[in-house]
């Protein structure tokens, strides 16, 4: 099996506004390796935002190419992204995007009503995917009963319904306050190191952006740096040198 996961080669992606032109990406290309974690930071407008959204098949290049797990997704249909993206892919998103009115057990189970194969009772794997984010004691909260931080775990949870090879996370911290910060980014580095799950988060934050092994940065459409960060910072040693129990 290649180390790769994933590999774009020249991608650009422009839009029209009216009868304006829009470089969102420039012509960027990277790899990036099963089992790492990776930071995409930038300003508003750089791009980052475009190439997380390419990197989980949400949107299509405008040209170049990007493989996925060796897959071409440029050749794909709209049915096959998103197989590809119930298969292989998890989702995180700032604003966690829970059902407001739907037990967190049932909000973890969602992904399943789009995955055609028979992988066990949904209940089951719902409450094991809770507890490896520390909430099974709450699968029958909704949330509005539950903090910000619970909120983002059930999201994670979720993200790990289908035992995804890639977490695509956007802003994941972006409306937590700092410890909690923390505390999201241990389960990310947890998910990272014991399962090996390849982990790509975006964020503004350079703080966050330091738990990661890796940093891409983008500016005007282009990725102006790649930097390996010598000693990410370690969240779990962190929460415990603070007296913060860890662990799920």
């Amino acid at each position: 099996m290649s180390s790769e996961l994933i590999r774009v080669e020249d991608l650009t992606k422009t839009y029209l506004l009216g009868e304006v032109e829009v470089n969102a990406l420039r012509g960027v290309s990277t790899i990036i390796d099963r089992g790492s974690f990776v930071a995409i930071m930038g300003p508003s407008g750089s791009g980052k935002s475009t190439f997380m959204n390419i990197l989980g098949c949400l949107d299509r290049p405008t040209s170049g190419a990007y493989y996925l797990d060796g897959i071409s997704v440029g050749e794909l249909d709209r049915d096959e992204l998103a197989e590809i993206r119930n298969k292989k892919i998890g989702f995180v998103f700032q604003q966690f995007n829970l059902l407001v009115r739907t037990t967190a057990i049932k909000n973890v189970q969602l992904p399943l009503l789009y995955c055609d194969e028979d992988a066990g009772d949904p209940q089951e794997r719902a409450m094991e995917a809770l507890s490896i984010v520390g909430l099974a004691e709450r699968a029958y909260h909704r949330p509005s009963q539950l903090s910000g931080g619970q909120q983002q775990r059930v999201a994670i949870a979720r993200s790990l319904i289908n035992n995804p090879q890639l977490i695509l996370a956007d802003e994941p911290t972006g409306a937590l306050d700092s410890r909690t910060s923390v505390e999201i980014m241990a389960i990310f580095q947890r998910l990272n190191q014991e399962r090996g799950i390849t982990v790509v988060v975006v964020t503004h934050e350079p703080d966050i952006s330091c738990f990661a092994q890796r940093i891409l940065s983008f500016r005007d459409g282009l990725l102006v740096n790649d930097e390996r960060v010598k000693e990410p910072r370690q969240a779990a040693r962190e929460l415990r040198s603070a007296g913060v129990e860890v662990g799920p």
